[in-house]
């Protein structure tokens, strides 16, 4: 059984942790919550968290499915690709997993205060957690690349070329000689005669 990944896990996880730290702080900002600011603040932090996690990292081995918005929308709305570009231009801040996990746990403090986003608060935790045993266990983030398109060369595919080329006799027509020889039937040419023939004179 193949060693698991630990990062995917986390990346699901932190994705949605972050959806729904967004859902609870607009809650609590519409409902004037006590600490309605709390809210405020959790939209910020749950935006930020799923502008880091959408563009999926690279798996060390196998494939990995890109989410949707670079395989299911148009090209004018191919957003994904121009975000792996954003997130790789931060380096090892982006790469580095231990960085992620003490930023998402960090994130997560603030919203703990109010009950509208502590759910947000716990699954951005586990997230931090998961990321973490990633980290020990070496894993860091690879953006997914599209590999270039590899132009077939002329004549590169074509390994031997036609010995009889077109317009071709019919089949019967085509037979080798040593066929035709074989098969009792004569061969256009001369031909030898088995038996030896002399002269005799009386």
């Amino acid at each position: 059984m193949g060693q698991i990944e630990w990062a995917m896990w986390a990346n699901e996880q932190a994705l949605a942790s972050g959806l729904i730290l967004m859902t609870g702080g607009i809650v609590a900002t519409a409902g004037q919550f006590t600490q309605w600011y709390l809210g405020t603040y959790s939209i910020a932090a749950g935006v930020l968290v799923c502008l880091l996690e959408y563009p999926r990292g690279r798996r060390t081995k196998g494939s990995t499915m890109e989410r949707c918005g670079r395989v299911c929308l148009p090209p004018s709305a191919q957003r994904t690709k121009y975000m792996t570009k954003v997130v790789k231009a931060f380096g090892p801040l982006s790469r580095n997993y231990y960085i992620r996990a003490f930023l998402h746990l960090g994130l997560s403090v603030p919203a703990g205060f109010l009950l509208a986003t502590i759910l947000g608060t716990a699954c951005l935790a586990i997230a931090s957690g998961i990321y973490l045993l990633a980290a020990i266990r070496g894993e860091q983030w690879t953006p997914i690349e599209p590999k270039p398109k590899e132009r077939p060369q002329v004549g590169g595919t074509i390994k031997q070329p036609p010995s009889n080329p077109p317009p071709r006799p019919p089949a019967e027509a085509r037979k080798k000689p040593g066929e035709e020889a074989v098969a009792g039937v004569p061969t256009g040419g001369p031909q030898e005669n088995p038996m030896p023939v002399t002269d005799e004179v009386v």
